[in-house]
Protein backbone atom coordinates (compact mmCIF):
# COMPACT_ATOMS: atom_id res chain seq x y z
CA UNK A 1 0.00 0.00 0.00
CA UNK A 2 1.35 3.39 0.19
CA UNK A 3 2.55 5.76 2.37
CA UNK A 4 -0.79 5.92 2.19
CA UNK A 5 -1.28 8.89 0.54
CA UNK A 6 -4.64 8.51 -0.94
CA UNK A 7 -5.80 8.95 -4.39
CA UNK A 8 -4.06 12.31 -4.81
CA UNK A 9 -7.18 11.10 -6.21
CA UNK A 10 -8.41 11.37 -2.82
CA UNK A 11 -6.49 14.26 -2.20
CA UNK A 12 -3.89 15.67 0.00
CA UNK A 13 -1.37 18.84 0.46
CA UNK A 14 1.90 19.64 -0.19
CA UNK A 15 5.08 21.48 -1.25
CA UNK A 16 3.24 23.93 0.37
CA UNK A 17 1.37 21.91 2.84
CA UNK A 18 -0.54 23.16 5.54
CA UNK A 19 -0.79 21.96 8.78
CA UNK A 20 -3.61 19.52 7.59
CA UNK A 21 -3.42 15.80 7.24
CA UNK A 22 -2.83 16.19 3.83
CA UNK A 23 -5.51 16.78 1.85
CA UNK A 24 -3.69 15.73 -1.62
CA UNK A 25 -5.30 18.51 -2.49
CA UNK A 26 -7.10 19.42 0.23
CA UNK A 27 -5.21 22.82 -0.15
CA UNK A 28 -7.51 23.81 -3.03
CA UNK A 29 -8.31 20.72 -3.81
CA UNK A 30 -6.96 18.18 -6.39
CA UNK A 31 -5.94 17.07 -3.14
CA UNK A 32 -6.79 20.36 -1.57
CA UNK A 33 -8.25 23.56 -0.81
CA UNK A 34 -7.39 27.32 0.09
CA UNK A 35 -8.31 27.68 3.75
CA UNK A 36 -8.99 24.25 5.91
CA UNK A 37 -10.17 25.01 9.58
CA UNK A 38 -7.09 23.19 10.75
CA UNK A 39 -4.80 25.12 8.70
CA UNK A 40 -2.13 27.35 10.76
CA UNK A 41 -3.10 30.79 10.52
CA UNK A 42 0.28 32.83 9.24
CA UNK A 43 1.36 35.97 10.74
CA UNK A 44 1.20 39.14 8.65
CA UNK A 45 4.77 38.84 8.10
CA UNK A 46 4.42 35.35 6.49
CA UNK A 47 1.13 36.48 3.99
CA UNK A 48 3.43 39.60 2.99
CA UNK A 49 7.17 37.78 2.53
CA UNK A 50 7.52 38.05 -1.10
CA UNK A 51 7.57 35.41 -3.88
CA UNK A 52 11.38 34.75 -4.89
CA UNK A 53 11.39 35.26 -8.75
CA UNK A 54 10.76 32.21 -10.87
CA UNK A 55 13.25 30.06 -12.22
CA UNK A 56 14.83 30.96 -15.26
CA UNK A 57 13.98 27.45 -18.02
CA UNK A 58 15.26 26.62 -20.92
CA UNK A 59 15.15 23.51 -23.02
CA UNK A 60 17.60 21.19 -22.80
CA UNK A 61 19.62 20.16 -25.35
CA UNK A 62 20.32 16.37 -26.40
CA UNK A 63 18.33 13.50 -26.89
CA UNK A 64 15.32 12.85 -25.33
CA UNK A 65 15.00 9.78 -22.85
CA UNK A 66 13.35 7.12 -24.45
CA UNK A 67 9.69 6.51 -23.87
CA UNK A 68 7.25 3.66 -22.17
CA UNK A 69 3.64 4.79 -22.46
CA UNK A 70 1.10 4.40 -21.60
CA UNK A 71 1.94 2.23 -18.17
CA UNK A 72 -1.05 1.03 -16.05
CA UNK A 73 0.73 0.59 -12.25
CA UNK A 74 -1.69 -1.84 -10.35
CA UNK A 75 -2.70 -2.73 -6.53
CA UNK A 76 -4.55 -6.10 -6.47
CA UNK A 77 -6.63 -6.83 -3.26
CA UNK A 78 -4.40 -8.42 0.14
CA UNK A 79 -4.28 -8.89 3.67
CA UNK A 80 -3.82 -5.19 4.51
CA UNK A 81 -5.99 -3.44 2.09
CA UNK A 82 -8.43 -4.01 -0.58
CA UNK A 83 -10.94 -2.00 -2.56
CA UNK A 84 -14.17 -4.41 -2.00
CA UNK A 85 -16.46 -2.47 -4.15
CA UNK A 86 -17.46 1.06 -5.65
CA UNK A 87 -19.96 2.92 -7.78
CA UNK A 88 -22.48 5.67 -7.79
CA UNK A 89 -19.34 7.62 -6.73
CA UNK A 90 -18.25 6.08 -3.70
CA UNK A 91 -15.86 3.48 -2.38
CA UNK A 92 -15.46 0.44 -0.07
CA UNK A 93 -12.69 -0.54 1.29
CA UNK A 94 -10.69 -2.63 3.66
CA UNK A 95 -7.93 -1.05 5.54
CA UNK A 96 -6.49 -4.11 7.55
CA UNK A 97 -9.59 -4.56 10.49
CA UNK A 98 -12.22 -2.14 9.11
CA UNK A 99 -14.49 -1.33 6.28
CA UNK A 100 -14.34 2.07 5.05
CA UNK A 101 -17.05 3.94 3.09
CA UNK A 102 -15.29 7.06 1.37
CA UNK A 103 -16.84 9.70 -1.77
CA UNK A 104 -14.93 8.70 -5.35
CA UNK A 105 -15.67 10.85 -8.39
CA UNK A 106 -14.74 8.69 -10.60
CA UNK A 107 -16.63 5.78 -9.86
CA UNK A 108 -19.43 6.62 -12.26
CA UNK A 109 -20.77 2.76 -12.42
CA UNK A 110 -22.66 0.70 -10.50
CA UNK A 111 -21.91 -1.27 -7.34
CA UNK A 112 -21.44 -4.68 -7.89
CA UNK A 113 -21.88 -5.66 -4.49
CA UNK A 114 -25.61 -5.85 -2.18
CA UNK A 115 -26.67 -3.44 -0.24
CA UNK A 116 -25.77 -5.37 3.07
CA UNK A 117 -22.32 -5.18 2.27
CA UNK A 118 -22.00 -1.49 2.11
CA UNK A 119 -23.76 -1.39 5.38
CA UNK A 120 -21.52 -3.58 6.94
CA UNK A 121 -19.02 -0.26 7.07
CA UNK A 122 -17.47 0.41 10.10
CA UNK A 123 -16.80 4.25 9.28
CA UNK A 124 -18.45 6.53 6.46
CA UNK A 125 -16.93 9.39 6.10
CA UNK A 126 -19.55 11.84 5.44
CA UNK A 127 -19.93 16.33 4.44
CA UNK A 128 -18.22 18.00 1.91
CA UNK A 129 -17.30 15.77 -1.59
CA UNK A 130 -14.81 17.63 -3.13
CA UNK A 131 -11.10 16.01 -1.90
CA UNK A 132 -10.36 18.77 -0.09
CA UNK A 133 -13.57 19.59 1.89
CA UNK A 134 -14.08 18.97 5.58
CA UNK A 135 -16.45 16.68 6.71
CA UNK A 136 -16.36 13.97 9.44
CA UNK A 137 -16.46 10.22 9.70
CA UNK A 138 -19.74 8.38 11.05
CA UNK A 139 -19.24 5.35 12.70
CA UNK A 140 -22.57 2.88 12.14
CA UNK A 141 -21.32 0.41 15.06
CA UNK A 142 -18.90 1.52 17.40
CA UNK A 143 -17.07 4.37 17.77
CA UNK A 144 -13.64 4.64 16.64
CA UNK A 145 -10.25 5.95 17.47
CA UNK A 146 -8.43 8.62 15.94
CA UNK A 147 -5.69 5.84 14.41
CA UNK A 148 -5.51 2.55 14.18
CA UNK A 149 -2.60 -0.02 13.80
CA UNK A 150 -2.30 -0.97 9.65
CA UNK A 151 0.89 -2.84 7.87
CA UNK A 152 2.36 -3.00 4.25
CA UNK A 153 4.56 -5.83 3.08
CA UNK A 154 5.60 -6.37 6.97
CA UNK A 155 5.80 -2.37 7.67
CA UNK A 156 3.09 -1.60 10.83
CA UNK A 157 2.31 1.83 10.44
CA UNK A 158 -1.27 3.68 11.87
CA UNK A 159 -3.91 4.10 9.53
CA UNK A 160 -5.99 7.59 10.56
CA UNK A 161 -9.47 9.32 10.06
CA UNK A 162 -9.23 12.66 9.01
CA UNK A 163 -11.19 15.18 8.25
CA UNK A 164 -10.08 15.24 4.63
CA UNK A 165 -11.23 12.14 3.96
CA UNK A 166 -7.77 10.68 4.00
CA UNK A 167 -6.68 7.87 6.21
CA UNK A 168 -2.29 8.45 6.28
CA UNK A 169 -2.08 6.19 3.45
CA UNK A 170 -2.25 5.97 -0.41
CA UNK A 171 -2.12 2.36 -1.33
CA UNK A 172 -1.64 2.66 -5.21
CA UNK A 173 1.67 3.94 -4.27
CA UNK A 174 2.43 0.59 -3.49
CA UNK A 175 4.03 0.21 -7.26
CA UNK A 176 6.20 2.90 -7.22
CA UNK A 177 7.96 1.63 -3.59
CA UNK A 178 8.21 -1.42 -4.62
CA UNK A 179 9.93 -0.05 -7.81
CA UNK A 180 12.03 2.10 -5.99
CA UNK A 181 12.92 -0.97 -3.21
CA UNK A 182 14.24 -3.12 -6.07
CA UNK A 183 16.63 -0.21 -7.53
CA UNK A 184 17.87 0.69 -3.86
CA UNK A 185 18.82 -3.24 -3.28
CA UNK A 186 19.91 -3.78 -6.64
CA UNK A 187 22.61 -0.63 -7.18
CA UNK A 188 24.61 -2.34 -3.98
CA UNK A 189 26.26 1.12 -3.26
CA UNK A 190 25.33 3.11 -0.85
CA UNK A 191 21.98 5.49 -2.24
CA UNK A 192 20.39 8.76 -1.11
CA UNK A 193 16.75 9.06 -1.16
CA UNK A 194 14.77 12.39 -1.18
CA UNK A 195 10.77 12.44 -0.54
CA UNK A 196 9.38 15.93 -1.72
CA UNK A 197 5.80 15.91 0.00
CA UNK A 198 6.38 13.36 2.08
CA UNK A 199 3.12 12.91 4.06
CA UNK A 200 2.90 10.39 6.83
CA UNK A 201 6.42 8.56 5.36
CA UNK A 202 5.40 5.16 3.97
CA UNK A 203 7.90 5.57 1.26
CA UNK A 204 10.35 6.83 3.24
CA UNK A 205 10.05 3.65 5.70
CA UNK A 206 10.00 1.65 2.38
CA UNK A 207 13.35 3.02 0.65
CA UNK A 208 15.06 3.22 4.34
CA UNK A 209 14.34 -0.25 5.02
CA UNK A 210 15.55 -1.18 1.96
CA UNK A 211 19.34 0.44 2.86
CA UNK A 212 18.75 3.85 2.18
CA UNK A 213 19.56 7.29 3.64
CA UNK A 214 16.48 8.85 3.22
CA UNK A 215 15.81 12.89 3.59
CA UNK A 216 11.95 13.53 4.19
CA UNK A 217 10.50 16.45 3.40
CA UNK A 218 6.83 18.20 4.22
CA UNK A 219 5.71 21.42 5.08
CA UNK A 220 3.45 19.85 7.73
CA UNK A 221 4.57 19.79 10.75
CA UNK A 222 1.61 17.20 11.80
CA UNK A 223 2.57 15.03 8.95
CA UNK A 224 6.06 14.99 9.95
CA UNK A 225 4.54 13.24 13.44
CA UNK A 226 2.71 11.38 11.98
CA UNK A 227 5.58 9.94 10.28
CA UNK A 228 7.72 10.13 12.80
CA UNK A 229 5.30 7.91 14.97
CA UNK A 230 5.42 5.51 12.16
CA UNK A 231 9.02 5.24 11.98
CA UNK A 232 8.95 4.20 15.58
CA UNK A 233 5.92 1.83 15.49
CA UNK A 234 7.78 -0.04 11.94
CA UNK A 235 10.81 -0.76 14.29
CA UNK A 236 12.97 1.19 12.36
CA UNK A 237 13.88 4.04 14.24
CA UNK A 238 17.28 3.14 14.00
CA UNK A 239 17.46 4.03 9.65
CA UNK A 240 18.58 7.12 8.53
CA UNK A 241 15.84 9.49 7.97
CA UNK A 242 16.23 13.14 8.08
CA UNK A 243 12.56 14.76 9.16
CA UNK A 244 12.17 18.11 7.78
CA UNK A 245 9.58 20.82 8.03
CA UNK A 246 9.80 22.66 4.85
CA UNK A 247 8.62 24.32 1.76
CA UNK A 248 9.42 21.74 -1.12
CA UNK A 249 10.26 24.38 -3.37
CA UNK A 250 12.52 25.96 -0.93
CA UNK A 251 14.05 23.07 0.08
CA UNK A 252 15.53 21.85 -2.97
CA UNK A 253 16.89 25.25 -4.20
CA UNK A 254 18.61 25.29 -0.98
CA UNK A 255 19.99 21.94 -1.49
CA UNK A 256 21.03 22.67 -5.36
CA UNK A 257 23.11 25.73 -4.13
CA UNK A 258 25.13 23.46 -1.30
CA UNK A 259 25.67 21.25 -3.43
CA UNK A 260 23.42 18.39 -1.94
CA UNK A 261 22.88 15.46 -4.46
CA UNK A 262 20.52 12.35 -4.41
CA UNK A 263 20.38 9.56 -6.03
CA UNK A 264 16.11 8.98 -6.43
CA UNK A 265 13.96 11.83 -5.97
CA UNK A 266 10.00 11.35 -5.08
CA UNK A 267 7.69 14.06 -5.48
CA UNK A 268 3.98 14.06 -5.56
CA UNK A 269 2.81 18.18 -5.13
CA UNK A 270 -1.02 18.86 -4.75
CA UNK A 271 -2.60 20.93 -7.32
CA UNK A 272 -2.65 23.80 -5.16
CA UNK A 273 -0.78 24.45 -1.82
CA UNK A 274 0.64 26.68 0.63
CA UNK A 275 3.85 26.42 2.44
CA UNK A 276 4.85 26.70 6.42
CA UNK A 277 5.58 30.46 5.69
CA UNK A 278 2.61 31.10 3.87
CA UNK A 279 4.28 30.22 0.56
CA UNK A 280 2.11 29.59 -2.38
CA UNK A 281 2.32 26.48 -4.77
CA UNK A 282 0.02 26.34 -8.21
CA UNK A 283 1.06 22.98 -10.06
CA UNK A 284 0.55 24.26 -13.47
CA UNK A 285 2.93 27.25 -12.92
CA UNK A 286 5.26 25.96 -10.52
CA UNK A 287 5.98 22.02 -11.39
CA UNK A 288 8.35 22.95 -14.35
CA UNK A 289 10.66 24.40 -12.17
CA UNK A 290 10.30 22.17 -9.46
CA UNK A 291 11.10 19.12 -11.99
CA UNK A 292 14.22 20.96 -13.10
CA UNK A 293 15.42 21.40 -9.82
CA UNK A 294 15.24 17.72 -8.92
CA UNK A 295 17.42 16.85 -11.85
CA UNK A 296 19.74 19.56 -10.71
CA UNK A 297 20.37 17.76 -7.40
CA UNK A 298 20.99 14.23 -9.07
CA UNK A 299 23.85 12.47 -8.06
CA UNK A 300 26.44 11.46 -11.21
CA UNK A 301 25.37 8.27 -11.59
CA UNK A 302 21.44 8.64 -10.16
CA UNK A 303 18.44 5.93 -10.31
CA UNK A 304 15.47 7.59 -10.91
CA UNK A 305 12.97 10.57 -10.50
CA UNK A 306 9.22 10.00 -9.61
CA UNK A 307 7.00 12.31 -10.25
CA UNK A 308 2.98 12.00 -8.54
CA UNK A 309 0.50 13.91 -9.82
CA UNK A 310 -3.37 13.23 -8.27
CA UNK A 311 -6.57 15.22 -9.09
CA UNK A 312 -5.35 17.52 -12.03
CA UNK A 313 -7.50 18.18 -15.32
CA UNK A 314 -4.60 16.85 -17.38
CA UNK A 315 -3.73 13.63 -19.20
CA UNK A 316 -0.46 11.76 -18.48
CA UNK A 317 0.93 12.84 -21.68
CA UNK A 318 1.49 16.23 -20.39
CA UNK A 319 3.71 15.20 -17.45
CA UNK A 320 5.46 12.81 -19.65
CA UNK A 321 6.67 15.08 -21.85
CA UNK A 322 7.30 17.32 -19.09
CA UNK A 323 9.58 14.54 -17.33
CA UNK A 324 10.90 14.14 -21.43
CA UNK A 325 11.88 17.49 -22.27
CA UNK A 326 13.61 17.98 -18.21
CA UNK A 327 15.89 14.52 -18.60
CA UNK A 328 17.23 15.63 -22.21
CA UNK A 329 20.18 14.20 -22.43
CA UNK A 330 20.73 11.85 -19.71
CA UNK A 331 19.50 8.76 -21.34
CA UNK A 332 17.60 6.48 -19.56
CA UNK A 333 13.55 6.17 -20.00
CA UNK A 334 10.57 7.77 -19.22
CA UNK A 335 7.55 5.18 -18.57
CA UNK A 336 4.23 7.34 -18.24
CA UNK A 337 0.58 6.82 -17.20
CA UNK A 338 -1.60 5.55 -14.29
CA UNK A 339 -1.69 4.20 -10.80
CA UNK A 340 -5.00 1.95 -10.79
CA UNK A 341 -6.60 0.03 -7.97
CA UNK A 342 -8.40 -3.46 -9.00
CA UNK A 343 -11.81 -4.01 -7.67
CA UNK A 344 -12.13 -6.76 -5.37
CA UNK A 345 -15.56 -7.22 -6.56
CA UNK A 346 -16.12 -6.44 -10.03
CA UNK A 347 -12.11 -6.68 -11.12
CA UNK A 348 -13.06 -3.22 -12.32
CA UNK A 349 -9.90 -0.60 -12.16
CA UNK A 350 -10.35 2.81 -10.22
CA UNK A 351 -7.78 5.24 -11.76
CA UNK A 352 -6.64 7.36 -8.75
CA UNK A 353 -3.43 9.34 -10.16
CA UNK A 354 -1.24 10.23 -13.19
CA UNK A 355 2.54 9.34 -13.15
CA UNK A 356 5.61 9.97 -15.18
CA UNK A 357 9.00 8.76 -13.85
CA UNK A 358 12.75 8.49 -15.25
CA UNK A 359 14.84 5.87 -14.65
CA UNK A 360 18.33 5.69 -15.92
Amino acid sequence: MKSFRDKRRDGRPHPARAEQPRPRDAFAAGRQQAAPAERRETKPAERQEAKPAPRVLARREGALPAERLPLILEVAPNADYALLDSGAGEKLEQYGPYRIVRPEGQAIWQRALPAKEWERADAIFTGDTDEEGIGRWRFPKTPLGETWPMKHDGIDYLGRFTSFRHVGVFPEQASHWDHMAGLITSARRPVKVLNLFGYTGLASLVAARAGAEVTHVDASKKAIGWARENQEMAGLADKPIRWIVEDAMKFAEREERRGSRYDIVLFDPPAYGRGPKGEVWQLFEDLPGLTELCRSILTPKPLAVVLTAYSIRASFFAIHALMRDTFAGMGGTVESGELIIREKSAGRALSTSLFSRWVA
